[in-house]
């Protein structure tokens, strides 16, 4: 039980805040802050009950997070802010005892890279001043690392061959629209795809290895092989691993707009000088696009999102086993104002947050979810809204 600082108002951030302050009982305090206050205090009002305190913070800055954590003196913070701000709040929680939580690895941001190299270093500090740090604690990375170590537990003598699966088979209705921070969401789509095989990574290029995958209530989508942070930790928390892959579903008019965003030099993330002014393209095409936040109220459909993992379960036979979730965005939209992609990410947030303020993933140091008890955490996705079902030796694409 304790007070929370949520860092970032965003969707992801919006849902983060909608449903700590539905947990009373495990969060006593929360604080909302972002580079622009006003967007948090509208969080706050659509919440209600005089819940959330709201304040701004500049995320670049370590000497402004620190005043901020020193004001209000949270026991963890949420970071849903962008990635490339981790490494200051993670120096500003050491600088003031505070423990730590996001939900995507740190990334340079003159550099397309997805590596957890940089905040794996900070893993003695933390250890050293007893404090926490929960990586990558959404829905991927983040469910899907619980949903790993959950089969490994409980089904698994060895793991070999892991699938991750990511659909969204929902229409927001615009012609292009990314479903999270744009900036982030290009950068991540369009690098080289990557995997892991007998102990080495593969790389290929952008959209290269693709396959229609059937998921359920929803049917086949043609899905596409992308590198995803998750990868890395998992090969190296699971060494029984042969061979893991990252799939996530794109349509053909979303990938289109893409090439024509790389083709025109707008995927850029080098600044260039424009009437005088130095600008980063992909930062001035995210300013023009949708914002993902707004996308809510007229998306349907729903999202899949799972693990499929074969190798020899606790009996000694060969175990085929498919953990997945689907989540509806008119419902997440209903329940939080945001859409299903944001709720994905900001529910497994929260319950991160409540395992750590609960006892249950305390441990000092930088660990990924994977590291910790999964059972608690599978316990709450059930009860928070994020329900999900299980597949034994089934039919499924592997």
């Amino acid at each position: 039980m304790g007070k929370v600082l949520i860092i970032g108002a965003g969707g992801v951030g919006t849902v983060v805040a909608h449903k700590i302050a539905q947990n009373p009982d495990v969060f006593t305090e929360i604080v909302l802050a972002s580079r622009t206050q006003s967007k948090c205090d509208a969080i706050a009002d659509a919440i209600g009950g005089n819940r959330i305190v709201t304040d701004r913070v500049d995320a670049d800055k370590v000497e402004d997070l620190v005043s901020l954590f020193k004001k209000h003196k949270p026991d963890i913070v949420v970071n849903v802010a962008l990635p490339y701000q981790d490494l200051t709040i993670m120096d500003a929680c050491l600088h003031c005892g505070v423990n730590y939580l996001d939900t995507a690895n740190y990334e340079p941001l003159d550099e397309a890279k997805y590596e957890y190299k940089w905040q794996w270093a900070y893993r003695e500090r933390f250890e050293q001043a007893g404090l926490t740090a929960i990586l990558g604690c959404g829905f991927d990375p983040g469910v899907s690392g619980v949903y790993t170590a959950y089969a490994a537990k409980h089904y698994f003598k060895e793991m070999q061959y892991l699938d991750i699966v990511d659909c969204n088979a929902g229409n927001h209705g615009m012609a292009f629209a990314t479903n999270f921070n744009p900036e982030i969401n290009i950068r991540e789509v369009t690098q080289k795809g990557k995997y892991y095989e007998n102990g080495k990574w593969i790389e290929t290029e952008p959209h290269e290895i693709h396959r229609p995958l059937t998921y359920p209530n929803i049917g086949p989508k043609e899905s596409y092989l992308i590198y995803h942070e998750e990868l890395e930790s998992l090969v190296k928390n699971y060494p029984t691993i042969k061979r893991a892959r990252f799939w996530m579903t794109f349509g053909q008019e979303y990938l289109t707009h893409l090439r024509v965003i790389q083709n025109i030099g707008m995927a850029r993330i080098d600044p260039i000088m424009y009437n005088g002014v130095e600008i980063v393209p992909i930062q001035f095409l995210k300013a023009v696009l949708p914002n993902p936040g707004d996308l809510g109220k007229n998306y349907t459909g729903e999202t899949s999102i799972g693990c499929r993992i074969r190798g020899i379960g606790k009996d000694g036979k060969e175990l085929t086993y498919y953990v997945y979730n689907n989540c509806s965005h008119h419902a997440a939209y209903l329940e939080t104002g945001a859409q299903g992609v944001s709720y994905t990410t900001g529910v497994p947030a929260m319950i991160g947050a409540m395992m750590f303020l609960t006892g249950k993933w305390k441990k000092p140091g930088v660990y990924n979810v994977e590291e910790f008890d999964p059972d608690p955490f599978m316990e709450q996705l059930n009860k928070q809204g994020l329900p999900w079902h299980e597949v034994f030796n089934g039919d499924i694409e592997l």
